[in-house]
């Protein structure tokens, strides 16, 4: 599953509109800050008590400034300016506006339900959790200057300090190119159906704008040649984003997938420069990945290698009792596979089971009577030794969520069917792939079970 997150970026502060939907872009500017220490740069700033950069820059010096790093991306990217720069100052009270309007606007009440619903179906986030609450106050927390694809603008924020503003334009108006080659919001809406492969596209987008800016950051060095950067980025990141308190506090879910796309991305985009230099990342957005394995694993995508495809039809025993909608389909992913491993088990154990991941579905349900939720699920993986590890993962994950959840008498080394407080629980493992169904009426139980069988044969 691929959370939804604020593309900051999509309409104009003062003008806001309803043509853009979200997706996900965490802003940049932690990590900046963190590459930054890790980059011989040695910068250490905190953008929250930062002096306002008008105090130090003038207007037109950061005008001109986002001019000169424009041109200064192209000739790194080699992508080509089609269009002058449109920018704009704005200030710490126009950004915090324009997200929380960008939020509300852009999400109808039934859109931030279905989310927050799959949020607590899978256990992520606490059956009292707020989603449109903590969203408004996780994107407000970090914002620090973004570019509109919508506008063709570049909204420079006029509060952080000129070495952490040249480090922002250098990200963001990477962006400005991505969109004026690649059109960046068809890119990134182009797979609405699919979490995992949306989730792909903006590591995509932010791996790419991440390997720019580190570029500019250590010529004359070639980043190509460089060393991998992930493995230190991704334990900087997470340290530098200490700093931000409602961060720092989120359900792991969150942050896990909120450093996805730079850290994977960044690593992705680095493995192609030695490939093929600037013009291989290029072809990238041209054939992107389909799947988030692709960047852990990047060999999958570079090597042309195929991945599976799987399906999973609506069980007739859902669709068929009372009181149950239907409220999504999609796909957890690798990505998705390792948040929930790496909440309820171990980051370990994410990094283990979830390497293995190949394929995968699930479709949603909520029960309006018991105001609980329904899932049937059904993933692949490469062995049956590693289905077998994801189905022991999920008996874990699955007790952890029901407190009260009792086995039955025919449960087995790969088969687990028991009761808990929403409905009976169905797993089990069959030759390389894991089923479960959570939320079964009783008197469906043996439909189910019969159902989840006839899919694995």
């Amino acid at each position: 599953m691929s959370l939804k997150k604020l593309e900051v970026g999509s309409q104009k502060p003062e003008d806001q509109a309803h043509d853009h939907t979200l997706t996900l872009k965490l802003l940049c500017a932690s990590l900046a800050v963190a590459l930054a220490l890790a980059s011989l740069l040695a910068v250490s700033v905190t953008v929250a008590n930062a002096p306002a950069a008008s105090e130090q820059t003038s207007s037109s010096t950061l005008l001109a400034t986002a001019d000169q790093v424009f041109e200064e991306m192209s000739r790194i990217t080699g992508l080509p300016i089609r269009a002058p720069l449109k920018r704009e100052l704005v200030n710490r009270s126009q950004v915090e506006k324009f997200i929380t309007g960008k939020i509300h606007e852009d999400n109808t009440p039934e859109e931030i339900h279905v989310q927050e619903a799959t949020l607590k179906a899978f256990g992520f986030v606490s059956s009292d959790f707020n989603l449109e609450k903590f969203l408004v106050a996780f994107y407000t927390e970090q914002a620090a200057g973004f570019y509109d694809p919508g506008h063709k603008t570049m909204y420079i924020a006029d509060w952080p300090p000129p070495e952490l503003q040249a480090l922002v334009l250098a990200h963001e108006l990477t962006h400005a190119l991505q969109d004026q080659n690649f059109d960046l919001k068809k890119f990134l809406e182009a797979e609405k159906k699919d979490d995992d492969a949306t989730a792909a596209r903006q590591a995509v987008a932010e791996g790419h704008a991440m390997a720019a800016m580190i570029q500019k950051m250590v010529r004359p060095a070639d980043l190509a040649s460089l060393p991998s950067l992930e493995p230190m980025m991704s334990g900087l990141a997470a340290q530098q984003m200490q700093q931000y308190p409602v961060f720092s506090s989120a359900p792991y879910f969150f942050r896990f997938q909120a450093l996805f796309p730079y850290s994977e991305g960044m690593g992705f985009m680095q493995k192609g420069l030695a490939l093929g230099g600037w013009k291989k990342l290029q072809s990238v957005f041209l054939h992107p990945p389909e799947t988030t394995k692709e960047f852990f694993e990047s060999s999958v995508y570079f090597d042309s290698e195929s991945l599976p495809k799987i399906s999973l039809p609506r069980p007739p025993t859902f669709e068929s009792a009372p009181g149950y909608k239907r409220l999504s389909e999609n796909t957890l992913g690798e990505l998705g596979y390792r948040a929930l491993l790496g909440q309820f088990i171990s980051e370990q154990e994410a990094k283990s089971a979830g390497s293995q991941w190949l394929a995968d579905r699930y479709v949603l349900y909520e029960r309006s009577s018991l105001h609980s939720f329904a899932i049937a699920a059904r993933s692949r993986w490469s062995s049956p030794e590693a289905a077998l590890e994801v189905f022991r993962g999920c008996h874990t994950i699955l007790a952890q969520k029901y407190p009260e959840l009792t086995a039955e008498p025919r449960s087995s080394a790969d088969l687990f069917t028991g009761s808990a407080a929403n409905g009976r629980v169905i797993l089990m493992r069959r030759g390389s792939e894991c089923l479960w169904a959570e939320g079964v009426q009783a008197e469906q139980a043996e439909a189910m079970l019969k159902w989840l069988e006839s899919l694995a044969q």
